[in-house]
């Protein structure tokens, strides 16, 4: 792989930049590209692989390179890890790199530290080590060390999936019918899906296929009034309005405009029209209260650490503290308390996220039901087999990356007690 001069100067500047900044990465990418226009498709996709392999891989490449620039970081991700020999990248350097860039070459990376064969910060790998087990921790923070497929939800209103699936086929794209959800197809390479036709017409939207499992759990019947607790860009949304065979009422809660704004073309797309989303200020939104116990089912997709999606957002695990975790375990609590104050008797209440940490899950899940006798836990596997879905996965659903190759979700139902 030939790199040009003006390549390496502007990977360098772009990496530079992107590895001090904050905020979501993929987010800080886009700006940057929208910035510098002029740079061709080859200088992006270098720009795009490189600062997502550093993110990956940051800690191995920081234990082989203590106190490196944003530059050398760069180099040792190329030599290192994207096998570009020393003496393609020797013409771009001076005297002292190149001697270091040898040096480095050189070096042995036996014996590694096991939160760096993670690559995670030491806190999570404590956790998570803790939590799961090394061994189990250490396969798991593997498989989030690699891209993820791009994974599909056939909309169920438009088509089938066999018929989409032999279409894509037709094209050539290597898509194949997802294990577990009915309604998923994986296609092991991206492609500019914006474009296809299916995605235009709302046939296909991009959804995990964990995420799609969870929306099952909701289960939601024809003519039910329901409600997306934290709806977001509603994925899941759109997902349970059409398991209600655009029948009944679906509510998209969520407290910010800009993500219910990015709702708004992909609901235009689905052929939709039983969902309607409601901007409130918080869980204890004062419009909330005449809807109390009119609900027959509410999800719950909480606000969480994210670390089930390092796949796709390596940078979390750096953004992520401690404190974060606490924080955010409050807010999960409060806002299940008062997402359950919807469901009416008899109704279910899904409380769902994409961490892998029991104290956004189990535990907010138990202290939950020890202080709200009127709702039980119901079995995840049984509720799923109603949907011909078989997992193993009890109580909870608990789905893992290097386990079922999805992203990291996990999945409560309760249930509220019937009236006598």
């Amino acid at each position: 792989m030939a790199i040009s001069k003006p390549q390496f100067e502007n990977t360098i500047t772009a990496i530079t930049e992107l590895l001090e900044g904050s905020g979501p990465a993929d987010g800080r990418l886009s700006a940057w590209f929208r910035d510098n226009r002029k740079l061709g498709v080859h200088d992006r996709a270098l720009i795009a692989d490189t600062l997502y392999t550093i993110l990956r891989r940051r800690r191995f490449l920081e234990f082989i390179a203590p106190d490196a620039t944003p530059r050398r970081l760069v180099l040792a991700c190329w030599l290192k890890l994207n096998g570009i020999a020393t003496r393609e990248l020797e013409p771009l350097l001076r005297k002292p790199e190149i001697e270091w860039l040898h040096e480095l070459k050189a070096s042995s990376a036996d014996n590694l530290p096991l939160a760096v064969q993670a690559e995670l910060p030491d806190w999570l790998w404590e956790r998570l080590a803790t939590q799961y087990g090394a061994e189990q921790a250490l396969k798991l923070s593997r498989t989030l060390q690699q891209s993820a497929p791009l994974d599909l939800r056939v909309n169920s209103l438009k088509a089938h999936r066999d018929a989409v699936l032999e279409r894509l086929r037709s094209e050539g794209l290597p898509a194949e019918e997802m294990s577990l959800s009915p309604l998923g197809i994986r296609l092991a390479e991206k492609i500019q899906l914006h474009k296809h036709p299916l995605f235009l017409d709302g046939t296909l939207e991009v959804q995990d296929e964990g995420s799609q499992l969870l929306a099952l759990l909701v289960a939601p019947k024809r003519g039910e009034m329901v409600a997306d607790f934290c709806a977001g860009a509603g994925g899941k949304t759109l997902a349970l309005g059409a398991q209600m065979a655009n029948t009944g009422r679906l509510y998209a809660f969520d407290v910010s405009e800009r993500r219910l704004a990015n709702l708004k073309p992909r609901l235009a797309r689905s052929g939709l029209s039983n969902i309607h989303p409601q901007l409130i200020a918080s869980e204890r939104d004062p419009k909330l209260k005449r809807l109390i116990g009119k609900f027959d089912r509410v999800l719950v997709d909480a606000p969480c650490s994210g670390l089930g999606t390092l796949r796709r957002n390596p940078d979390l695990k750096w953004r992520q503290t401690e404190m974060d975790i606490a924080e955010l375990t409050v807010k999960q609590a409060a806002i299940l308390d008062s997402a359950s104050r919807l469901v009416k008797a008899g109704g279910r209440l899904v409380y769902a996220t994409c961490s892998l940490l029991r104290e956004e899950n189990e535990g907010i899940v138990e202290a939950f039901l020890a202080q709200h006798p009127d709702f039980r836990c119901v079995n995840a596997v049984e509720v799923l087999a109603h949907a011909k879905v078989v997992i193993e996965s009890a109580p909870y659903l608990q789905l893992l990356p290097h386990q079922h190759n999805t992203d990291g979700f996990f999945g409560a139902v309760l249930e509220r007690a019937a009236t006598a």
